[in-house]
């Protein structure tokens, strides 16, 4: 059931009606059964995978409360790691583990390994795998007590708005809500479901209709310049941010017209003046999960500083992993990885630079500078996680760098990939509209509280707009299979 669906606007309503209509201390079931039929839309069986990952952590947090004994507790968040990453590995790496260990066999003219093991990849298994596991750590580091209902923590686990692309939420966030008796505000339900127009709005006006013009120039790269591959790239930086930032606008969204606030995912990460500084606005529920629950326990930046870029290094490699079972992946988070270290290293030396150069540091151009400049970086490292293969990556990417042809746009360049004239102009219209937001949520002027202090008449004048915008210019209807958001595949 995807969000962008009829299905989902059938049961949205019905869930949240019957939620308030519930008494208070039976709504964490009603939510239970709701988030597991959500899940079970697309494959039932992995429901009980997920089943099996909440009772195997629930287990865990237990033991962890109960035991002082601290080589007990270690062994319990030891054996529930060890679990929950092994049915993670089984079902999205043991394939491509056997693959590459194939390959490397051929190379040494050994005998392959004749083993398959060929399944669909449990949607959303990596977002409830690491929200399971960091309640674990949570509850071992004293964060949290270890919630004793089951069946609240299995709603933890399972919740629907973020269940199967995120946020991954922190269980001191989530777990508490989900215990308190939330009324129905109508304030609340508006702001909610605005937030839910706006991600709408993201997915299917601008992500929708950037993935056809990049599905026709990466899914047929023998047929496009180097002109073409930068607009395809630029337009998938566009695309992946709309997608998946459309995702957790709508849980969001969701979650606030129930009662609850999830965490803010995406914070303008292509206002970044560096790759440090994207990666604290990108996926941020991930970076704090991976800064927190890696990057510090391995040491973080307190033992000198080779062991810290090590870290990062590390972090970023797993990083990649997490998102993919391909060397793409692997590849893209290596280059953030290795651009990170590089902007750490020579910090000093560019601002030096820029100096000799008579760059002052305080312009307004400056940042400008900087934005673009790591903008061109995290399209760079887009290259590799939107190829087909490592072989296609490195093909575009000379042909931008050897074969560029800038002429192309006087010839109807742009009109030969995929999209016409018309779905163009509302391509560039609409992402017009996406920056004029992210820039007035940069100097911290959130859009959604501004529109619910105006009058009631302008407010929802434009509301409507954008709703009547939405319903307009949108990709759906008959003929039309609603599109997957991208980040379900991990």
């Amino acid at each position: 059931m995807l969000f962008n669906s009829l299905e989902f606007l059938i049961f949205f309503p019905i869930v949240t009606l019957l939620y308030f209509i519930i008494p208070h201390k039976a709504r964490y079931l009603w939510l239970l059964g709701a988030s597991y039929y959500f899940y079970m839309c697309w494959n039932p069986q992995y429901a009980l995978l997920m089943a099996a990952s909440t009772i195997f952590t629930w287990l865990g947090g237990a033991v962890i409360d109960k035991t002082k004994n601290t080589s007990a507790r270690k062994a319990a968040v030891g054996l529930n790691f060890a679990i929950n990453l092994l049915i993670l590995f089984f079902f999205k790496y043991f394939t491509f583990t056997v693959d590459n260990v194939n390959s490397l066999l051929t190379a040494l003219h050994l005998s392959p390994v004749n083993v398959r093991f060929d399944v669909i990849l449990p949607v959303g298994i990596s977002f409830y795998t690491f929200q399971a596991l960091g309640y674990t750590m949570d509850v071992y580091r004293g964060d949290i007590r270890h919630e004793r209902n089951i069946l609240k923590y299995a709603l933890f686990v399972s919740f629907f708005p973020q269940l199967v692309a995120g946020p991954i939420e922190r269980s001191k966030n989530l777990i508490h809500q989900l215990n308190e008796e939330h009324h129905f505000n109508y304030d609340r339900m508006v702001s909610g479901l605005l937030l839910m127009l706006w991600g709408f709005f993201q997915k299917i006006v601008i992500a929708d209709r950037a993935a056809i013009l990049v599905d026709t120039v990466y899914g047929n790269v023998n047929s496009f310049y180097g002109f073409h591959f930068a607009v395809a790239t630029i337009l998938f930086a566009v695309q992946i941010y709309c997608d998946f930032n459309s995702y957790t606008t709508i849980a969001r969204g969701v979650a606030r017209v129930i009662g609850m606030e999830l965490m803010e995912n995406f914070n303008v990460p292509y206002f970044a003046r560096s790759v440090a500084d994207f990666w604290s606005r990108w996926h941020i529920s991930l970076t704090a999960w991976f800064r927190d629950y890696l990057y510090i326990p391995l040491g973080g930046n307190r033992k000198g500083a080779i062991r810290k870029y090590f870290n990062i290094f590390t972090v970023f490699l797993v990083s990649g992993l997490w998102h993919g079972a391909s060397w793409n992946y692997i590849v893209w988070g290596l280059v953030h990885g290795i651009t990170r270290i590089l902007g750490d290293i020579t910090n000093n030396t560019r601002h030096l630079i820029a100096d000799l150069m008579g760059m002052k540091r305080n312009r307004p151009y400056y940042p400008v500078f900087q934005v673009i400049l790591t903008f061109i970086i995290v399209c760079f490292a887009w290259i590799f996680f939107r190829a087909e293969n490592l072989s296609s990556a490195v093909y575009i990417i000379r042909k931008i760098l050897l074969d560029f042809r800038p002429w192309l746009i006087f010839g109807g360049g742009l009109i030969e990939m995929g999209l016409t004239t018309a779905d163009l102009c509302v391509l560039i219209c609409s992402i017009a509209v996406l920056l004029i937001a992210d820039t007035l949520k940069y100097h911290n002027i959130g859009a959604n509280a501004a529109i619910l202090k105006m009058h009631i008449i302008p407010r929802f004048a434009l509301i409507l707009t954008l709703l009547f915008v939405t319903l307009i210019f949108g990709i759906y209807g008959a003929g039309y299979s609603s599109s997957q958001f991208i980040y379900f595949q991990f």
